[in-house]
């Protein structure tokens, strides 16, 4: 089998930068990226047999390790009767029913292909829901790579935006406020400074991809009350903790009830799928019934 770096030469030659995703081209590490051939519970081994203990597990989906007997046997039974339709079937119902009969804080979930989308989706209908254009979101918290959520804060006053990528236009970005994670204070000044313009607060609860930043029950009941009193949305971006700090992640950790939710992988075991949850009242707006389009799902 080929060296590891062997490997990678081939591959930058097909692939921008020799990999499908940035974070894994090891560039934090001064390393070259590992091909990973195989993984079996705990462990992954990459193309030259070496043997790791994986603490990554596909960046958090893969709670029950590589190849757990349980999730295998039901991918062999999937793939046995097909794998697109393009159409309804009654497993992806069967999924929603399990999920729903558990997640009392919402009524409706609508599947989509990853977390980026399951956050598009949600921010399109918290506009939708509620007419207005911006959206707050906060330094620290991880909402995949849709434009609008590939801001950082600007060097002007508090809550200018400015993208963090090449290619997101300057209006996009006008319209994300960045806030600093735990200041209530700002959050409120945010909406004095932007009257009826908010359409909701994005948040992870519990942000993990820049360090584990355990936010305060009090800073998040503050959140609840501040989108509550404004006539704005909170959504809970739980891609990360959604079926693991509690089946029902943070909202039902600390109690609180976003009006939105939005979860990843977890769902598929790391195969790629996304969802975002809210009450019928809010998903009702959603295409086919609602005038907030969503397509795509396979």
């Amino acid at each position: 089998m080929t060296t590891q770096t062997e490997m990678f030469e081939r591959s930058k030659q097909l692939v921008p930068g020799g990999v499908h995703s940035p974070v894994r081209s090891f560039k934090g590490l001064e390393s070259t990226p590992r091909f990973i051939a195989r993984g079996d519970g705990a462990k992954i081994w990459d193309t030259d047999g070496k043997d790791y203990i994986d603490f990554c597990m596909s960046f958090g989906p893969l709670i029950l390790g590589h190849r757990n007997p349980g999730v295998e046997q039901e991918l062999k039974e999937a793939l046995e009767r097909g794998w697109s339709y393009g159409a309804c079937e009654p497993y992806s119902l069967q999924l929603l029913e399990f999920l729903l009969e558990r997640l009392p804080f919402v009524d409706q979930m609508r599947f989509v292909n990853s977390g980026t989308e399951a956050v598009m989706t949600a921010l399109r209908l918290a506009r939708g829901v509620t007419g207005k254009s911006k959206i707050i979101k906060f330094n620290g918290c991880y909402h995949g790579h849709v434009d609008s959520m590939l801001i950082k804060a600007g060097s002007g006053l508090a809550g200018t935006a400015e993208a963090s990528s090449a290619g997101v236009p300057k209006g996009t970005a006008e319209d994300t406020l960045i806030l600093e994670l735990g200041d209530l204070e700002e959050v409120k000044a945010c909406f004095n400074d932007h009257k009826d313009q908010i359409a909701a607060i994005i948040v992870e609860p519990l942000p993990a991809n820049n360090g584990l930043l355990i936010q305060e029950q009090s800073y998040l009941e503050g959140l609840r009350e501040i989108t509550k009193a404004n006539g704005a949305l909170l959504i809970f971006d739980e891609v990360i903790s959604g079926f693991r700090v509690a089946f029902g992640g943070m909202a039902e950790k600390t109690g609180i009830t976003p009006d939105i939710v939005t979860y990843g992988k977890i769902i598929g075991g790391g195969l790629p799928v996304g969802a975002l949850a809210a009450k019928k009242e809010i998903m009702n707006h959603l295409a086919p019934i609602g005038n907030v389009y969503q397509a795509g799902t396979l």
